[in-house]
């Protein structure tokens, strides 16, 4: 996921490690649900409330690209949009700097939306990177 690829290039970049990190578009089944193993467990129900994960993601992508940096109101927006969902139970829905994974309140530069949520005995993640160069989570 996104945090374990900003915390392995900040270790290559901290130990001079000679290679290049490549991180790839999160793979998302034709539903826009993030593609993952878990993903069986769900019920038809759960996978349907799911979608809401995904759709959340791309509204904050687009209120992004409309200008609005406000990481609090983004983030409430998410938190709000995703309870709206009875079998949805969030674990945490965080916005950080994507290289110090640091909590930001605008954002700027690369930052990170990732969030947990658990729909029955399923716990689900998703992110987005927005921001900065090389933003390979434009697909939520």
């Amino acid at each position: 996921d996104a945090q374990q690829v900003s915390v392995i290039k900040r270790l290559t970049r901290d130990l001079n490690f000679d290679v290049n990190i490549v991180a790839c578009p999160i793979v998302r089944e034709e539903s826009g649900l993030a593609l993952s193993s878990r993903n069986v467990y769900l019920s038809p129900e759960e996978k349907s409330q799911a979608l809401v994960l995904s759709q959340s993601l791309r509204d904050v992508r687009q209120m992004y690209k409309a200008g609005n940096i406000d990481a609090i109101y983004l983030k409430e927006y998410i938190r709000q949009n995703i309870s709206t969902r009875p079998l949805a139970n969030i674990d945490y829905i965080e916005i950080v700097d994507f290289e110090s994974l640091t909590d930001v309140d605008t954002i700027k530069g690369q930052t990170l939306i990732a969030l947990a949520v658990k729909f029955g005995n399923t716990r689900l993640i998703d992110n987005v990177i927005l921001g900065g160069e090389n933003n390979v989570s434009d697909n939520a």
